[in-house]
């Protein structure tokens, strides 16, 4: 019975999909948005199963519906963060295991992994996974699992997913991509061969900056009993008042989404003009390295944009702060935009070394793009670019 709502529910559109977010859990009461379920503890034998809120509670239940259906994907657990998700699929691993990571990932991945699970045995190789020779160390390692990010955090570089998955998949070793730049509006990595896709609903899913959040989507439902276990063991869920949050703004996510994508890409092709400019990397701009692939697996190129300034780090830590529009921050994928200076915000905690070996220096800016006027982001940027010369 499932799987035939599922059918139906996957044929609908998406702006369909993520506003009708099916059960609310009071439907005596006829409520459009379903309420929040503050309760710690349900009392026993209750109808729905519930029984404390660390192990399900009807706001988790309701959001994971609404993810799964614009996943298009089977299962969906909600946690109370991304760093949350991430961890709760690293902790399936054992000592012993090696996670064979693509070597520009989110920084807080970055640290997890190193400082973190590092110390009870999990050991992790770092590739660059635009390079053939990534598909051969997993053939020569064999890892446990293999994690990656495309557009990467924050170079933007777009992996070959399909490609990758396939040869993960001959050896079936579990492949988990972090979509958080993308969200499944604009990538699908379940189409595409990995067994998951993780989010931080922080960002764009929820879209304003008020609420923390993570999901972990697939179709294994091995994966997904692992991951039920996770959130309940390890005390990862996440509360009920942020999963309404999130569910209200996910209500937004395409129409937003769409704005965003028109602005960063107008924005890239104005940055890439500037002479106080080195270079911007924009999935879909033809200059990027990857073009051709972000073209076949990417709807759009998302309202990420990674660009070098002609500056040193006084100089360039004067024009994040200088802006008007693009407040200086971490996070992404708000209404609202944001300039990150990644070298000493997002991937702080990576050693120099790596750091000048990714080419994440003094001078280089990560652009998240909100749903302001083109015209003012414009202005803005022009302004803050012409006061470096």
């Amino acid at each position: 019975m499932e799987s035939k709502k599922t059918t139906k529910r996957s044929l609908l559109g998406v702006n369909t999909r993520v506003i009708h977010h099916g059960e609310s859990f009071a439907a005596n009461t006829g409520t459009i948005m379903p309420p929040i379920f503050p309760s710690s503890t349900f009392a026993h034998g209750n109808l729905e199963g519930f029984d404390y809120t660390r192990s399900g509670n009807p706001n988790f239940r309701i959001l994971e519906s609404v993810l799964s259906s614009l996943e298009e994907c089977k299962c969906t657990t909600v946690f109370a963060s991304g760093v949350s998700a991430i961890t709760a699929v690293a902790s399936s691993l054992k000592a012993g295991d090696t996670v064979l990571c693509e070597e520009n990932l989110y920084g807080c991945t970055v640290r997890l992994f190193e400082k973190v699970f590092q110390k009870f045995g999990v050991k992790t190789s770092w590739v660059d996974f635009t390079k053939l020779s990534a598909l051969e160390a997993i053939d020569q390692i064999k890892p446990s699992m293999i994690w990656l990010e495309s557009p990467t955090n924050p170079l933007l570089k777009i992996l070959d997913l399909k490609k990758i998955c396939e040869v993960a998949n001959k050896y079936q070793i579990p492949v988990v991509v972090d979509n958080t730049f993308c969200t499944a509006i604009l990538q699908k990595p379940l189409e595409l061969g990995a067994t998951i896709s993780l989010t931080s609903t922080t960002k764009y899913i929820n879209g304003h900056s008020d609420a923390l959040g993570g999901a972990i989507c697939t179709n294994d439902p091995q994966w997904h009993s692992k991951m039920v276990f996770a959130q309940k063991a390890l005390g990862l869920n996440p509360s009920p008042f942020d999963c309404w949050l999130i569910t209200r703004g996910i209500k937004t996510l395409p129409i937003r989404l769409e704005k965003q994508v028109a602005n960063a890409l107008a924005l890239a092709d104005q940055l890439s003009k500037h002479p106080a400019v080195n270079w911007v990397r924009y999935p879909f701009r033809s200059d990027h390295p990857q073009h051709q692939i972000a073209l076949k697996q990417m709807k759009a190129g998302g309202a990420m944009i990674t660009t070098s300034i002609k500056a040193n780090r006084n100089e360039t830590y004067s024009f994040c702060k200088n802006l008007k529009y693009f407040t200086m921050a971490e996070s992404l994928g708000g209404i609202e935009s944001l300039v990150c200076h990644p070298a000493t915000m997002t991937h702080a905690s990576v050693e120099k070394s790596i750091k000048d070996r990714l080419g994440i220096n003094d001078s280089l800016l990560r652009f998240s793009i909100g749903c302001e006027d083109l015209s003012d982001l414009n202005e803005d940027l022009d302004t803050g670019l012409n006061q470096l010369q």
